[in-house]
């Protein structure tokens, strides 16, 4: 039998101070990035949805907050590691769309579960 690992409370919010380096490959080459886990306080503001939006406008809000949460994790790390591989605000608005979801899936970690959407 395995044995279970369990995180310890330090452990957890040292991952708020910890940079994290990944990579994502884009067409045919590699992309490499750093990131860091947000406190509360450093996620985006959610300031509520109207219910007269349709499920598109709602989806398109939602994927704006993610895409907001994914810049500051790159931006914290690049503040915290001046010398990493680093996705700056301009470059992220800039990237192929296609590029920044995947290193948001990469960030986020569901490249697996998106994956597993586009399979047949």
């Amino acid at each position: 039998m395995t044995e279970k690992k369990i995180w310890s409370m330090d452990e957890l919010v040292a991952l708020t101070d910890e940079v994290q380096k990944a990579e994502v490959d884009f067409r045919d080459k590699t992309v490499e990035f750093q990131f860091c886990e947000l406190t509360e306080k450093e996620e985006p503001k959610f300031t509520g949805m109207s219910e007269s939006l349709s499920e598109e406008e709602k989806m398109g809000k939602y994927q704006e907050l993610g895409m907001e949460r994914c810049l500051r994790m790159l931006t914290k790390a690049n503040k915290k590691n001046p010398d990493g591989p680093i996705i700056s605000t301009e470059h992220w608005d800039g990237l192929p769309t296609t590029l920044r979801y995947s290193i948001s899936n990469k960030i986020l970690g569901v490249e697996a579960e998106v994956a597993g959407n586009f399979t047949t």
